[in-house]
């Protein structure tokens, strides 16, 4: 009976190292894909976030071009981006009479949190 030579029986992996390299991909994959998850949930806050400092910016500059302002609470919603949102404003005097403290609290519809306050200080239109 012929002996093979020795490189050729030493060609080739054994099971027990395919176990360890398919043991150590399981791991790393399954590390990426809770990375993975983890930016896909960030990204849709940072998105929500993103879109309700833009409508608080929207709603004062509306403010500042109206003729007429009311000092008060106010609340409404806006549709944007297929979610609705809660606009909520605070308009009260300041110590100087020409000018109005807006306060606006932007929340999704049904959110107690607001993702964004803004502030601002708005002229009193000329009469």
């Amino acid at each position: 009976m012929a002996r093979l030579p020795r490189a050729s029986r030493m060609a080739g992996f054994t099971l027990l190292e395919i176990m360890v390299a398919l043991t150590i991909f399981a791991t790393l994959a399954a590390a990426v894909l809770s990375a993975s998850q983890y930016v896909v949930k960030q990204t849709g806050a940072v998105e929500n976030r993103l879109f309700a400092a833009w409508l608080a910016d929207n709603h004062l500059n509306e403010l500042r071009v109206q003729p007429q302002l009311t000092v008060g609470q106010q609340q409404r919603v806006i549709s944007m981006d297929r979610k609705d949102w809660l606009v909520q404003q605070s308009i009260g005097t300041t110590d100087h009479p020409r000018l109005l403290q807006v306060d606006v609290r932007i929340s999704l519809v049904g959110s107690e949190h607001p993702l964004h306050r803004a502030s601002a200080w708005i002229p009193v239109p000329h009469e």
